[in-house]
């Protein structure tokens, strides 16, 4: 009785000073994975190039990009990489870069951006993801 007494007061406590966690996919349990957003007629160049750019072109682009995976173009991000590919157009749950992206595996080797990655970039919000899974789910043009 005691712990829920706590957990109720510090939550009673932080709503009204305006404290407030951010949840980032990378926060959410392994397996788990934020739906895919409601927007329609999302295309690469207006809505999943901006997050890209922000969070993966560092590493995926240009002459050697990390697993050979180009994400600066679309033709890039639907080829894959070395690998294989990483998207499968209309099946975002099934696509490995959803997949990296939402942290989902067990295995943070496999999430991107990586932990503690040298460039200081942090995991996508839910939102981005989400996006990302409503352009996939369109059939990622």
């Amino acid at each position: 009785m005691k712990t829920y007494t706590w957990i109720k007061l510090t939550f009673a406590l932080a709503v009204p000073l305006g404290l407030a966690w951010t949840v980032y996919a990378g926060d959410a349990a392994p397996g788990t994975m934020p739906p895919a957003a409601a927007k329609q007629g999302v295309t690469y160049g207006t809505d999943i190039k901006p997050i890209f750019d922000n969070s993966c072109i560092k590493c995926h682009s240009g002459d050697k990009p990390k697993g050979r995976l180009k994400l600066d173009s679309l033709a890039g991000a639907l080829k894959g990489g070395k690998d294989g590919k990483v998207i499968k157009a209309g099946d975002s749950a099934k696509s490995m870069l959803v997949k990296a992206v939402a942290h989902v595996s067990k295995d943070d080797e496999d999430w991107m951006p990586p932990l503690n990655n040298r460039a200081g970039i942090g995991p996508l919000t839910p939102e981005l993801i989400g996006l990302i899974r409503a352009w996939i789910d369109q059939g990622a043009k």
